[in-house]
């Protein structure tokens, strides 16, 4: 039984990783923290959570890590990152939910968080926690840098075309749209329910923190610079997210074939499931879930090929890839406490 450890447990996706958590078959939680609300029973602030875990918040700052295995990090970006290498120092293994060790190049972290990075020589350790392209190296990682939920969904609904020479890179545009929830549970004008409700806005068009993170990885993927053109939106949902990708190709291809090519490419993902040609991604089947629904389309006039990317953004854009990750690394089955479908409607 891994001893778990949760920073953060009064946030959104604190609170999901312990919901999800309280059920895992080995996982045990020893410890829970949040500066709001320490010294209260975590049930006490969730109610929903009553009969089933009772374990009083603490402070972050008084929290040693001593008998963690596994220590999740739902926190916000920067706040956490010089605990890890004491964490790291006593053996815990650290899954960070933030961006503080997703970009390796600290000078591109200064960059678009507006400071300096503490840790620098931890970003060449971390390991990127995308497990349908990081699976091998997350098993032995020490440090996982847990991905965005805007990238998880680029990055997976991209990847089997980058990986071959059949699009140009020059050309990639992604139209994400995101629940509320994405933005966090800190009181702000913007999710006000009399701000969102009945109205779907764009925020933050070329200038998205997770900008960078989403050219990381095609970038690696393709073993070339990729640069994306990337427009972000809220919607006036609670969860889920959806982004619909456009990129040129080099050839004609039909949509079976390229349905076909999806599926081959992640026939052993457990989280991935390709849909049909002529069926497209929809947040109401895998909200709740850890899955990721692609559909994709060919435009055949304008040789394009359009692929559609549904998740829930607070788990498999966040708490449950966490998971997903610990499952790896802790050498047990990947979708223990995680293998249940969406809630519908």
């Amino acid at each position: 039984m891994a001893k778990i450890g949760i920073a953060g447990a009064s946030g959104y996706t604190g609170i999901e990783l312990l919901r999800l958590l309280i059920n895992h078959p080995e996982a045990e939680i020893v410890f829970l923290t949040s500066e709001t609300y320490q010294g209260q029973p975590i049930s006490e602030v969730f109610p929903s959570l009553g009969g089933f875990a009772n374990i009083k918040l603490s402070s972050l700052e008084f929290v040693s890590g001593d008998d963690c295995d596994i220590i999740f990090l739902a926190l916000p970006h920067t706040t956490s990152m010089e605990k890890v290498p004491s964490f790291l120092n006593k053996n815990a293994r650290v899954i960070d939910l933030s961006a503080n060790y997703r970009l390796k190049d600290p000078a591109v972290f200064e960059e678009w968080y507006a400071v300096p990075h503490q840790q620098p020589e931890l970003l060449k350790e971390a390991v990127y926690g995308l497990p349908e392209i990081h699976r091998k190296a997350i098993m032995s990682a020490r440090l996982i840098a847990n991905p965005g939920c805007y990238p998880t969904s680029i990055t997976l609904a991209l990847a089997p075309l980058i990986k071959e020479d059949w699009v140009d890179l020059s050309y990639i545009i992604a139209d994400s749209k995101s629940g509320v929830s994405g933005a966090g549970r800190k009181t702000s004008l913007n999710t006000q329910f009399s701000e969102t409700n009945e109205g779907v806005s764009a925020y933050k068009i070329a200038a998205h923190r997770h900008t960078p993170e989403i050219e990381q990885e095609l970038s690696a993927l393709a073993n070339t610079d990729v640069r994306v053109s990337f427009s972000p939106h809220l919607m006036p949902m609670t969860r889920g997210m959806l982004s619909t990708v456009y990129i040129n190709l080099k050839q004609d291809m039909s949509v079976e074939d390229l349905v076909q090519h999806f599926k081959n490419f992640y026939k052993e993902e457990p989280f991935v499931r390709i849909l049909p040609a002529g069926k497209y991604a929809n947040t109401h089947f895998t909200v709740a879930s850890n899955f990721c629904d692609i559909g994709v389309q060919v435009d055949g006039r304008n040789r394009r090929a359009i692929i559609t990317s549904a998740i829930d953004n607070l788990i498999k854009g966040a708490s449950g890839q966490a998971i997903q990750n610990m499952n790896l690394m802790l050498g047990i089955s990947e979708t223990s406490g995680l293998n249940f479908p969406g809630i519908f409607p």
